[in-house]
């Protein structure tokens, strides 16, 4: 019961600022932005209600498609998709043929403000319980691609889901995509994690590092730019957008001695470290190649 008094407060609190940071717009003035919403609780429920609502047709584990389909549409003046490592474009257009072995570092003091969320908010909608030490991982986790795709055969949505092997809570209902944005020269990589009544999306800019790795970043400057973008209905027509300008991500992709794909996933939020997910990328033994 105090679990859910503590979950329900917290989630008006972050509802009251999206209204006091956010503004409305129409769908149209926010195109770029627009991705999935959720309903009253996530886990694997929004690849359904958005086929269902779009029209497409849903693959569930799918054996073939990756979180990028075709690498070069991240082409740009900045970009040379060319430069990155074999193994992490494969990754990227053929994720379903790879396993992720994950550890989570937590930091104090905002390791006490995620546990707060994860253990209320996130638990009861079922999205984005991310693991909050190295225990939380130690069983593995699940990765299931899920394509939706558009009536021409055309992938509208990849899905990504994935769910910690113990105890089976969801850590990421995510849908990917490519996408062009106002302040950024050429495609980044949009990511939607559907919420209750709205969604959280990031927008990742593609960058090269000094090697064949690669890094994804969505620290911008301003709206439009790469960013974390926290989204909510407001009226039948409406979407009120916060940009929360003070929580970045960012992914650091390379290629190991071992010839074996790791990445950094380091969240921060006003500045300080919140959590790093550190990944092993692990073809699978038994996934055919295509």
């Amino acid at each position: 019961m105090l679990r859910k008094i503590v979950g329900t407060v917290g989630a008006w609190i972050i509802y009251a600022l999206i209204w006091s940071f956010g503004r409305r717009y129409s769908p149209d003035e926010i195109a770029w932005l627009i991705g999935p919403l959720g309903g009253k609780s996530i886990g694997d429920r929004p690849y359904e209600e958005t086929a269902a609502a779009e029209g497409l047709t849903l693959i569930r584990d799918a054996s073939e498609g990756g979180l990028i389909p075709d690498f070069e549409a991240l082409r740009s003046a900045t970009f040379a998709p060319e430069r990155v490592h074999s193994r992490i474009r494969d990754f990227y257009e053929n994720t379903h043929r790879y396993a992720l072995d994950t550890w989570a570092t937590t930091y104090f003091p905002a390791r006490i403000a995620l546990w707060l969320l994860v253990a209320t908010i996130s638990r009861r909608v079922d999205q984005l319980n991310f693991p909050l030490n190295g225990l939380d991982t130690a069983y593995g986790m699940t990765s299931e691609i899920i394509l939706l795709r558009k009536p021409d055969g055309e992938i509208r949505y990849t899905g990504w889901f994935r769910k910690l092997a113990r105890g089976d809570q969801v850590i990421y209902t995510g849908f990917y995509m490519t996408q062009k944005v106002p302040q950024v020269e050429g495609a980044c990589v949009k990511v939607v994690f559907p919420m209750p009544n709205g969604n959280a999306t990031v927008i990742l800019r593609p960058e090269h590092d000094t090697s064949d790795g690669m890094r994804l970043v969505s620290a911008g400057r301003r709206f439009g730019d790469a960013g974390f973008y926290r989204m909510q209905r407001s009226g039948a027509e409406r979407l009120r957008v916060w940009r929360v300008q003070t929580l970045h991500e960012r992914f650091e992709l390379f290629v190991d001695q071992e010839q074996t794909v790791r990445c950094e996933h380091a969240i921060r939020f006003l500045g300080l470290p919140v959590l790093t997910l550190h990944y092993k990328i692990s073809e699978k033994r038994s996934a055919p190649r295509q």
